[in-house]
């Protein structure tokens, strides 16, 4: 059926007043991207307070065959979470599904509605003595639905792994309108197939997620944070066999950054300090956590100094304070944003084997360069877990318009690259309208035909968040 103005108001009349959206102003912030790569049109924004509202939602949808757009925080780089340009889709906006359902510290679990924001699951975790890691830069407006839908990863990924690893049991709303409870808290449940998973990483195109049970972590006693120079990608791969053969307790974090990516983010961030007094071609940002403290900080500095003695780092620094910590954390987590000020950039999120970083480092800066002379490549990342985001600038002074119509040759060469030292083109953004297209010279054709096995059976009719990832 068209989407007629009395299907319009039938949609509308299944959430309360003032929760459907349809004046332009008030629908713009659902509609774009926030890097303004993509922006859609709707028919309509509704914005459910209950699981129940959503499958009210989702049953009316499959009656008239009407296309539905799920969001949560609207962070992702990808566009999965906008509609098309025909004006015939409805964007379900899952924000107001924003209760903690409850908090289990005997079974170090945690049950969170898809709208509960990431940094909310991690103070609910807190507040209750424990630990939930998964961490993004975006985490103050992320919602744990979307982190779920896209299986995101960040900077912890090195010791707790992916949102998909840290989940423990879904709500779904199916295509039909019926509610899958599947929100078990056991750590063992051997009974068959493991259905949560076909929706982990789904991009909402087979169910919405409308709430999950997570699990949660002892929170560490203490956390070392180091800030380190050092020369090369392998000598940064060097310093972590090191670090995990000779730290006291865990290695959670080990990212990549370099320098072109640092002087970004001190010239946008005026209060921002270089903690070191050399520059250096490369940086590592580590944290060491651990369950006893007594002789922590000590074995620490024992291990810095014998990476430091070895050329491995050249410099470094171990912070002093939560506040130190939190300055040297700055300058990773606005790296991304930072880039805008240096003009067009073309963004790749990739993973290699962790082994394989320097070698793929080495020829895709060369073979990008080869491509756009003066470009300014500025990859950074999870070295610890493989993944890059191995971004590049225009050059000084260059036309944006022309380097970011380079896009696709740029996307080919890397993506190339990725696929020489077998890697894969999306490690933690998902694939969205963005990669779409990519995904046949990536999957083979048995791996694409279950995939739409799987989308025809669980999304008959195709309402789905259509277009996305298939």
């Amino acid at each position: 059926m068209s989407l007629t103005p009395d299907l319009i108001a039938r949609f509308a009349a299944l959430v309360p007043p003032g929760q459907a959206l349809s004046a332009p102003a008030d629908q713009a912030a659902y509609l774009t991207e926030w890097r303004d790569r993509w922006t859609g049109k709707a028919a309509l924004v509704l914005r459910p307070g209950t699981t129940e509202a959503v499958a009210a939602i989702v049953r009316l949808a499959a009656e008239t065959r009407t296309a539905l757009v799920p969001q949560g925080g609207n962070t992702g780089l990808v566009g999965g979470q906008i509609p098309d340009d025909s004006g015939d889709q409805i964007v379900v906006s899952l924000t107001r599904l924003n209760r903690i359902r409850a908090v289990d510290p005997a079974g170090q679990t945690l049950t969170a509605e898809a709208g509960v924001t990431l940094k909310a699951v991690q103070d609910a975790a807190d507040d209750a003595g424990l630990l939930f890691p998964l961490s993004l830069a975006a985490e103050g407006s992320a919602t744990i639905g979307g982190n779920l839908s896209t299986n995101a990863g960040g900077t912890a990924v090195l010791a707790y792994g992916n949102a998909r690893d840290l989940a423990l049991g879904l709500e779904i709303v199916l295509s039909n309108g019926e509610i899958w409870n599947g929100l078990r808290t056991l750590r063992k449940d051997n009974t068959g197939y493991d259905l949560k998973n076909l929706f982990i990483g789904a991009e909402g195109t087979l169910g919405l997620i409308t709430a999950a049970s997570l699990k949660l972590f002892p929170r560490p006693v203490a956390k070392a944070t180091i800030f380190a120079a050092t020369p090369s990608a392998r000598g940064a791969l060097a310093a972590l066999s090191k670090l995990r053969a000779l730290a006291p307790g865990t290695v959670t974090t080990f990212e990549l950054m370099p320098r072109f990516g640092l002087d970004l983010v001190l010239a946008a961030t005026p209060q921002a300090r270089d903690p070191l007094s050399q520059p250096s071609p490369w940086y590592v940002l580590a944290e060491i956590s651990t369950q006893s403290s007594p002789g922590f900080a000590a074995a620490v500095e024992h291990a810095l100094a014998a990476i430091l003695e070895s050329g491995e780092f050249t410099d470094a620094a171990l912070a002093a304070s939560s506040a130190q910590a939190a300055a040297f954390w700055h300058l990773r987590e606005a790296m991304s944003e930072a880039q805008k000020i240096a003009g067009g950039s073309i963004k790749h999120d990739i993973a290699v084997p962790v082994a394989s970083v320097p070698d793929f480092l080495d020829a895709a800066l060369q073979e990008v360069a080869r491509i756009v002379p003066g470009c300014r490549p500025c990859p950074f990342g999870h070295l610890g877990d493989g993944n890059l985001h191995f971004n590049i600038s225009q050059g000084e002074g260059a036309d944006t318009a022309a380097f970011l119509a380079r896009r696709a040759d740029l996307n080919a060469a890397v993506f190339a690259l990725v696929a020489k030292f077998g890697g894969s083109i999306s490690a933690e953004h998902g694939i969205g309208i963005d990669k779409r297209a990519m995904l046949p010279s990536v999957k083979s054709a048995v791996e694409l035909g279950l995939m739409r096995q799987v989308k025809a059976m669980l999304d008959p009719h195709g309402i789905m968040n259509p277009g996305k990832v298939l």
